[in-house]
């Protein structure tokens, strides 16, 4: 029989060693974290390189001297009776509506932005010709995730490093192309003038008897199954034209049910009790919830409750508890 041993050496501490060990690295930890927070100014002054890439912000590597001349702009959110037209301080065909800013380079330009509106607003400056990314840091106001509420407002600026034509926005989705869109002229950039050419005169036709026109019957109120979708391409106008912004569009459930909208959709919604011209009525509001989530309430008094989305006022729908 043949034995072997383990001549390895075996290292051994005391106590007393370990507990200084443990005080050293607890010591290492209070001084990396109190140099840490003596920073937390500049870890948060810009945001990570990946939030920047989710985000589509730009970041401008021109740098313009600051002229010293400060340019103060006023701009309301404001929107038409029915919400299809959504625009900066007047509709069109109205003064001062989207009005065109002109500066140069190394300006600035202090904007202070209210939500005269009753949906969901928040702004931004960008180079970009169309859609809502690529927001200049410092320029924005809320944020389509955190927009403003009706009466809210906040203050940015935004100093031009280049000559060119860039565009202050309402970044919530949809609402760019929906009218609220304006213009900044940085430099010598020609103004485009729309020349509006004298209208063809009408030709009088004789009156036709008028056309006794269909109301559209409103859906009779179905059983809740247990959803109610906000489906994809509710976020555009036209949907509230058969009332299928919501489906079903009119449920009824029973006193203490619980009732759950999913978002079917690809922008961000709001299941808002109230009515667009009335505005909130405070029985529930799921606040702005993203695609794919859902908003769950539960009703335990009998009624009818209408509701709407506050970043698409179009959007409506009603629940009857018995």
């Amino acid at each position: 029989m043949k034995l072997s041993h383990d001549n390895s050496q075996v290292y051994r501490t005391t106590p007393a060693r370990t507990g200084k060990m443990m005080i050293i690295m607890l010591g290492i930890c209070i001084v990396g974290g109190a140099i840490f927070f003596s920073m937390w100014d500049y870890w948060i002054s810009q945001p990570a390189p990946v939030v920047g890439m989710m985000s589509e912000t730009i970041e401008h590597d021109v740098q313009a001297a600051f002229t010293g001349v400060h340019i103060p702009v006023e701009l309301s959110f404001i929107e038409s009776p029915d919400f299809r037209t959504l625009a900066f301080n007047a509709l069109p065909g109205d003064p001062n509506h989207n009005p065109t800013i002109t500066m140069n380079v190394g300006d600035e330009i202090n904007f202070s932005v209210v939500n005269h509106g009753k949906s969901f607003h928040s702004f931004g400056v960008t180079a970009a010709d169309e859609g809502f990314g690529g927001i200049i840091p410092g320029s924005e106001v809320a944020a389509a995730s955190n927009p403003l509420k009706p009466g809210e407002g906040g203050e940015s600026t935004f100093i031009a490093g280049e000559e060119g034509t860039y565009y202050y926005i309402c970044t919530v989705p949809g609402h760019r192309e929906q009218g609220m869109v304006g213009k900044i002229i940085v430099g010598d950039v020609p103004v485009e003038e729309v020349m509006e050419t004298a209208p063809e005169p009408e030709v009088m036709e004789e009156v036709a008897e008028p056309e006794v026109m269909e109301e559209v019957a409103e859906p009779e109120p179905v059983a809740y199954d247990g959803v109610i979708s906000i489906p994809d391409g509710s976020s555009i106008p036209g949907c509230d034209e058969t009332n299928e912004c919501y489906i079903p569009y009119h449920v009824t459930v029973s006193a203490g049910d619980e009732i759950t909208w999913s978002n079917d959709d690809s922008a961000a919604h709001t299941v808002t009790s109230g009515t667009p011209s009335g505005g909130p009525d405070g029985n529930f509001d799921s606040s702005l919830f993203m695609a794919g989530n859902t908003f769950s309430v539960t009703l335990d008094e009998a009624g009818e409750y209408p509701y709407f989305c506050m970043v698409h006022p179009w959007m409506v729908g009603i629940v009857t508890v018995n």
